[in-house]
Formats: C-alpha cells, sequence, structure tokens
C-alpha cells in the first residue's frame, strides 16, 4: 500500500504520504528509535504502533480543550490523517524539571525542580546537531514573526499546563518535552499557527512519581533497556492499551476508537 502513495517525507521515526484530500496528509509512525541526531539507531518492533496512539489520545485532547492541532484522526494501528502544515523550523522545549542538556550546559543537578518552566529554542538541522537559537536568531533569520513567537510560547505553555495535569493523574511526572509547530493558510488569508508532528515518549521525558523510574526513550539513549515495556506502561496508564495477563509475542493489544 505504501508503494502506491507519493512520499512526501520522512524523518527518523515517521513518514509523510500524500493524503486523500487536498490540504491532507498521512503519517505514519515507523518502529525506529534515534538518538543523538541518528548516531545509534535501532528497531523496536511496535514502537510506531503504541506512539500513534499515545500521540492520537493526547492530540485529540488538546483539540477538545481548544489548542489548535494538525490531527484530525486516526487512521489505522500506524497511521493518521493530519492537515498539511508548514512547519517552522523549530523544536519548541518546554522544561520543568532539570534532565538532559540543561543540567550538562548550567552545572545543575538532574532532578532539580525549576523555579518556573522554562520554554527553549532549537533550530532544526540535523547537519548542524539542532542548535539552540535565541528570538533574535528566529527573528533576524526570518524563520518566524515576533507575534508567531508569542503564540507558539503561549500554546507550549497551554500544553504543558494540560500534560503535566494529565500525567500526574496516572502517577507519572512530566519532566520537559518537544513540540513543533506549523502554519495553515486559511481561505481568507489568515494564517494559524498549529501544533503539528507528535506528542509521545518519544519527544517527552516521564518519570514515575513513586519509583523514579523512566518511561520515555532515555531508556534507549542511557542503553536501559525496557523501551518497549516503559512506552506500552504509559499507554496502558492513560487507558488506551488493555491489559492482558498473557500478551501474545505479536505485541500489545490495543482498544480500538470508537
Amino acid at each position: 500500500m505504501n508503494n502506491r502513495r507519493r512520499r512526501i517525507y520522512e524523518g527518523k521515526a515517521k513518514v509523510l504520504y500524500e493524503g486523500p484530500e487536498p490540504g491532507t496528509l498521512i503519517q505514519h509512525f515507523k518502529d525506529d528509535a534515534t538518538a543523538f541526531n541518528a548516531q545509534k539507531h535501532e528497531r523496536f518492533e511496535g514502537k510506531g504502533v503504541l506512539n500513534n496512539r499515545i500521540s492520537e489520545y493526547i492530540f485529540s485532547r488538546l483539540n477538545e480543550i481548544g489548542v489548535p492541532t494538525h490531527f484530525i484522526r486516526r487512521l489505522n494501528m500506524r497511521e493518521q490523517l493530519i492537515r498539511e502544515v508548514e512547519i517552522i523550523p523549530l523544536e519548541v522545549v518546554v522544561r520543568n524539571v532539570v534532565a538532559g542538556s540543561l543540567g550538562t550546559r548550567l552545572g545543575l543537578e538532574e532532578g532539580m525542580q525549576l523555579p518556573r518552566s522554562i520554554i527553549e529554542f532549537y533550530y532544526k538541522a540535523d547537519k548542524l546537531n539542532d542548535p539552540m537559537v535565541t528570538e533574535e536568531h528566529i527573528t533576524a533569520f526570518g524563520w518566524a514573526a515576533p507575534q508567531e513567537i508569542d503564540e507558539m510560547m503561549a500554546l507550549a505553555l497551554r500544553i504543558n499546563d494540560f500534560l503535566s495535569g494529565l500525567f500526574l493523574g496516572i502517577g507519572i511526572r512530566l519532566v520537559d518535552f518537544k513540540v513543533e509547530f506549523g502554519r495553515i493558510y486559511d481561505p481568507d488569508g489568515q494564517v494559524r499557527i498549529v501544533l503539528a508532528d507528535e506528542i509521545s515518549p518519544d519527544c517527552c521525558r516521564l518519570w514515575d512519581i513513586e519509583t523514579k523510574d523512566r518511561l520515555d526513550k532515555d531508556r534507549f539513549r542511557r542503553d536501559m533497556g525496557g523501551l518497549l515495556e516503559a512506552y506500552s506502561e504509559v499507554a496502558r496508564r492513560l487507558g488506551i492499551l488493555v491489559d492482558n495477563p498473557a500478551p501474545k509475542p505479536s505485541g500489545p493489544v490495543l482498544v480500538q476508537s470508537k
């Protein structure tokens, strides 16, 4: 089926295909896991299925509370129908707790609660290892206008508030996360900023509140093992993975959307 569709773009974890209608795309989730700008790369059977379902759940909830996203609906176990957007070449990172590069850069202890949530911008350029940039860089090089920066920051904080509460309710601490935004051009000429890409354990740091266990891609980055088990646990707590006392080797059993 994939061979008959026009491929628009392929990234490290997803493939975008031409959608069934103008202005739409099909987003396919791969089983690939990468780290350190793809210097580390493995495949985990079923990872794409889990990320598709987790991202679908989160994006659907965000749509319900009025956060504009590119998500339309899930098509199957690995694919979503999304709106075609003009991606803004920035990764927007929201940090609540010291982890990853923040601790390394500033000499801070991992796990320290930040006095307030911090937003950072990174320029999407694999060859440059996605360097951190300031608002001055963003406006000087025309990647986004000042008003668009303000809108992305406001949306990122709304998403952070929602996700923090969502995960807290299932015993998970939202340490940090990365999101991407894009532009949609309405027929009347208006430009809207919408959330794009995905939200899954691939792009969030999620720690179990009681045990401090990592339930995210750090398990792969740090050679901790148990990546699929961690992702499955997040899906189970969100209520989208059916508990099965005797799981089959074929992978997790997922609840079909109503």
